[in-house]
């Protein structure tokens, strides 16, 4: 879930066509859960083929990615590599929550419930080895590439953004801006009307884009400030200090500077804070990596989906879909170039 600036952030709401010719790295597990989470039937049951392999994520995968390149954007798939060892305290809490969701679901199903059942069940996905793998196998069938993180996605997406490899990091989370990102595109592969979790209301998802710099400099604070205030808070990594959120962090933070001060002004430890800064500003990440993308592998793809009873014809009409926008967006590309001479 990484850490919640919500109540800080204004971000600048963007069109995707607003992103036209940029590179985007995607954080893949965080897309994947999004898709599993969504994409459902209205009891909450994900999508599956008739032997009951899950399919949601592979249709998000098709048709979404289809959609961005519509746009002119260029995704590059970042996926996690191994958790640090903090993380595993909010890993057994997320199995806790999914646990308790399936029973909650399965009686809400049973209740004839529906609204709670698609709730409860958006709240069960989990990452299998065969969504996993069958995951990768379609992007790379599609040609887009893939880049393997040594450790959390997110700080890997960070770090190529940084780097000016690509535009920006794409995450639902915010721990991107910790990780460095200069640029965070949130609601880039989910747009349109959602169901608020746990309540009878929908809103729009539109997608948005914070400035790393511009938060920080309406914030008051620097990066290194802000990674301070999120540990005061708690992160995947520690569980914080109870009764801090983001706006009284902020405070202890602008009043004594740094977590050191604010902990002693509080008399309170955290053992592992220095270990935690430094998941955050110094990272793990990987520079064998690319961001071109290869040409589809029309055959391979449509015979992959019809494996999973996907209809040929509509995963004809999403490959013919990136093919011609690729080079609708290469025509209007080189005609910017040329215009620039003139």
């Amino acid at each position: 879930m990484g850490v919640n600036l919500s109540g800080l952030t204004e971000p600048h709401t963007v069109e995707l066509s607003d992103l036209r010719g940029k590179t985007v790295a995607i954080d893949a597990y965080n897309t994947i859960y999004q898709f599993l989470s969504i994409i459902r039937q209205p009891d909450g049951h994900p999508l599956t083929d008739t032997k009951g392999n899950v399919t949601s994520h592979l249709s998000g995968l098709l048709y979404r990615t289809a959609n961005l390149i519509e746009s002119g954007i260029e995704p590059v798939f970042v996926f996690d590599g191994a958790p640090h060892k903090l993380k595993a305290g909010t890993i057994s809490e997320r199995r806790e929550r999914r646990e308790k969701a399936v029973e909650e679901w399965q009686k809400a199903v049973e209740e004839g419930d529906v609204k709670k059942a698609f709730s409860k069940a958006q709240q069960t996905s989990r990452m299998t080895e065969e969504i996993k793998e069958s995951s990768i196998e379609l992007i790379r069938l599609l040609g887009l590439p893939i880049v393997q993180a040594p450790s959390d996605g997110e700080a890997q997406g960070a770090y190529m953004c940084s780097r000016g490899d690509v535009y920006a990091s794409a995450s639902q989370d915010f721990d991107s801006l910790l990780f460095g990102a200069p640029r965070l595109l949130r609601n880039v592969t989910i747009t349109g009307r959602r169901k608020v979790p746990g309540k009878d209301i929908y809103k729009d998802v539109k997608t948005e884009m914070i400035e790393s710099a511009e938060f920080l400099e309406n914030l008051g604070i620097t990066r290194e400030q802000l990674v301070d205030m999120c540990i005061l808070m708690g992160t995947d990594f520690n569980g914080g200090i109870s009764g801090i959120g983001p706006k009284k962090g902020l405070k202890l933070i602008k009043d004594h500077g740094d977590i050191e001060h604010v902990l002693d002004h509080l008399e309170i430890e955290i053992p592992e804070y220095q270990e935690i800064r430094d998941i955050f500003l110094k990272g793990n990440y990987c520079d064998d990596y690319s961001t071109k993308y290869i040409e589809i592998d029309k055959s391979g793809t449509v015979e992959f989906m019809k494996k999973y009873e996907f209809s040929e014809n509509r995963v004809n009409s999403a490959i013919e879909k990136i093919v011609s926008s690729r080079k609708a967006n290469k025509a209007k590309s080189q005609q910017r170039s040329l215009d620039a001479w003139f």
